[in-house]
């Protein structure tokens, strides 16, 4: 296959799946602590000037923040490596998980599976679309053309119906 590194098209499956485990390791680990650390930061901010708070943890709080702290109330450390197999809620899963300050060895033992779970389906995906690109790259190409159009026919649509939902003043 011409411009795919030799080292997936011909090395073992393996590789590419412990690559995708470091990546999402180190990043979910780096969002758990940005987002522990965001949080002492704004407690320290608190204290010194009451109502002031910095624009990191305002980013951590809103609705996103909301939800992905109820998931983790309702499902507990379960719901980390839950979150794993979504996509975007998990990095909201992960601060969450830091911002409330979920224990670490908890957390990194509840991520780890999570962590597997994804690397597997990234490497199969991965693996699948540069098979599908050596045989087909126009059908791939049609494929995330018709991924994209239903991305935003959805997005369109929930757009619509919120605006609808609302009552003139």
């Amino acid at each position: 296959m011409a411009g795919v590194p030799g080292w997936i098209e011909q090395g073992p499956g393996w590789a590419l799946f412990a690559f995708l485990f470091v990546v999402v390791f180190v990043r979910a680990q780096g969002t758990y602590w940005a987002a522990r650390w965001v949080r002492s930061g704004a407690m320290r901010a608190e204290s010194d000037e009451p109502g002031r708070r910095g624009r990191m943890s305002r980013r951590l709080s809103g609705p996103a923040m909301e939800r992905a702290q109820g998931f983790l109330d309702r499902w507990g450390y379960l719901g980390v490596p839950l979150s794993f197999l979504t996509i975007g809620f998990q990095t909201m899963v992960n601060a969450a998980a830091g911002f409330g300050r979920m224990r670490w060895d908890l957390y990194t033992v509840a991520m780890l599976p999570g962590c597997a779970a994804w690397a597997t389906m990234y490497a199969l995906l991965g693996l699948s679309l540069i098979q599908a690109w050596s045989r087909s790259p126009w059908l791939v190409l049609a494929i995330i053309a018709g991924i994209i159009a239903l991305a935003w026919g959805a997005t369109a649509l929930r757009r619509n119906a919120g605006s609808g939902a609302r009552t003139p003043q």
